[in-house]
């Protein structure tokens, strides 16, 4: 079977311009890196616009409608210092949404062993009310919610290996024994949460890591912490907020991760997912900021994931 690759040209016209770290170029180089180099069994997609009734299941509606209010005729809009909406952004969002969401359908309907979502706006910092960190949507927890509604699963896991915690998946699944969330990431640093002190129960696992922690660390936070975790749950499905900001060539992150990191922690996440629950793997794009370690680090993770 084929692993999908969901992604679509509205992407791209969200934008700032090259002065903002999350712009076009991103996912122009991972569109390009992917064009070039022929993977077998991997499949393209164009990701579909969510219904936006599938948003509120992660968000309020005020949200929402604020979110899109202050969609531009032209220029931008910012929503916070580091968040902005461009006039296409509306569209972006919704289709950076139905990615997670049509990847789903697909892995439960058997069209795919697995899929990756190349996506704009990333997601893992909106919380239920707003927006935040580059995010718009969550669009790995609206991915969740949607799972449990239309499939009935009650045991979701979601990995996030971003250099930054994602405070909006956390906040959106906090106290909700359906969903278990954990995450690799750097601490003390943006957008100070992911502590120790918020592992209330089995359902969170944060493993902080110092700035200028590497290979070792990483991979020790991986073993001891998330992914005993993970087989602990048994969920029915995985889902990889997968970020590539804490490789060491990143302007935005100081941990010192290579693309072995990344094979690695793909290989033993999609091994964990076979073992678990029958290859349901479904991984969403979140950060990653300098251009070359991002789409060669992307193109590494959707190899591992197509083998």
């Amino acid at each position: 079977m084929n692993t999908f690759f969901f992604s679509h040209k509205s992407f791209l016209d969200h934008n700032k311009g090259l002065d903002h770290p999350e712009n076009s170029s991103r996912l122009e180089a991972i569109l390009n890196a992917v064009e070039k180099k022929e993977i077998n069994n991997l499949k393209k997609i164009e990701a579909p616009k969510i219904d936006t009734q599938n948003i509120l299941l992660a968000h309020s509606a005020q949200h929402m409608e604020n979110v899109f209010s202050h969609i531009p005729e032209s220029g931008y809009t910012s929503l916070d210092s580091d968040t902005f909406v461009s006039q296409k952004s509306k569209e972006a969002s919704l289709r950076s949404a139905g990615a997670i969401t049509a990847a789903i359908d697909s892995v439960f309907e058997q069209k795919c062993k697995n899929a990756f979502c190349a996506v704009r706006p990333p997601g893992h910092h909106a919380e239920f009310d707003r927006s935040m960190g580059f995010c718009l949507f969550n669009n790995v927890a609206i991915g969740g919610l949607y799972a449990r509604k239309k499939y009935g699963l009650n045991k979701i896991a979601v990995i996030d290996f971003d250099v930054h915690h994602g405070n909006g998946t956390q906040n959106i699944f906090s106290g909700d024994k359906d969903f278990l969330y954990a995450s690799t990431h750097q601490f003390p640093f943006y957008p100070g949460t992911g502590s120790l002190n918020e592992n209330v129960d089995e359902h969170i696992v944060n493993a902080p890591l110092k700035a200028y922690s590497g290979s070792l660390e990483f991979r020790e936070a991986m073993e001891k912490h998330i992914f005993p975790n993970i087989n602990k749950f048994n969920p029915e499905l995985i889902l990889i907020s997968a970020g590539f900001d804490a490789h060491k060539d990143d302007p935005l992150g100081q941990l010192n991760l290579d693309e072995k990191d990344f094979i690695w922690v793909t290989n033993e996440i999609k091994l964990i997912a076979e073992k678990l629950c029958d290859n349901r793997l479904v991984s969403i794009l979140e950060g990653g900021y300098n251009i070359s370690a991002l789409s060669s680090c992307v193109l590494e993770h959707i190899k591992v994931l197509a083998k």
